[in-house]
Order: structure tokens, then sequence, then C-alpha cells
């Protein structure tokens, strides 16, 4: 059963200038650690994580969960490199998180779709 889907577009430009401005307090409260260090590997850092950024909104949407937090939304790839999330908090066991990120030079969009496991 599908409880919900979301959508977001994020600006690679708006992404960077909150890292240049906040620094490492920013990337703290956004990304999770394995979440840094993955990223430390892409071609285009900034590309990346407004990519992992637009994906967490897409999932703040479809699950509607004011109490949810950025690090309780992990947003790493599988080993064929497709995205996959993991919601890190109690009673998340019986979601099935769907995530699809696509980015060009200066945008970033993601969609979510979560779905109740029987």
């Amino acid at each position: 059963m599908i409880l919900g889907t979301g959508v977001d577009i994020t600006e690679v430009r708006r992404l960077r200038q909150a890292v240049e401005k906040w620094g490492r307090s920013f990337l703290d409260r956004v990304f999770t650690r394995e979440e840094l260090e993955n990223a430390k590997s892409r071609g285009s850092l900034y590309q990346h994580l407004a990519g992992r950024f637009a994906a967490k909104e897409a999932v703040f949407k479809a699950l509607g969960d004011p109490k949810l937090t950025w690090q309780d939304v992990q947003v790493l790839n599988d080993k064929e490199g497709r995205p996959l999330c993991r919601i890190k908090k109690p009673g998340s066991a019986k979601l099935e998180v769907h995530i699809s990120i696509s980015h060009v030079k200066n945008y970033a969009v993601a969609n979510a779709v979560i779905i109740q496991k029987a």
C-alpha cells in the first residue's frame, strides 16, 4: 500500500551557498557521516549533495511526519549504483522507500514513494 509520494527540486547554487556560509555545521545537520563520506568520491560534490538534499525533502513530503529529522533519512547507493534510502527511526522497518534522483549543472530533482510493507 502506498503511504505517500513526494518530489523536490533543489538549485545546486543554493546548496553550495549554504555550505559556504555555514560550513561543517550545515553539512553535519543535513547529512549523515556515511552520506558525506560517499559524496567525497563523486565527481561533482555540490550536484551530488543537492540530489541527496532533494531526495530527503521528497521523503519528508511523502511521509508527512513532522518529527522526522535530516539524520533520520539516509540516502546512499546500492551495489549497482542506484539510490537507496533508509529511514533510521524506530518503527520504520515496515516502510519501503523508493527514490529516484537526477541532476544537471544547476538543478537536482528527486522523487520518493513510500510503501507500507505487509
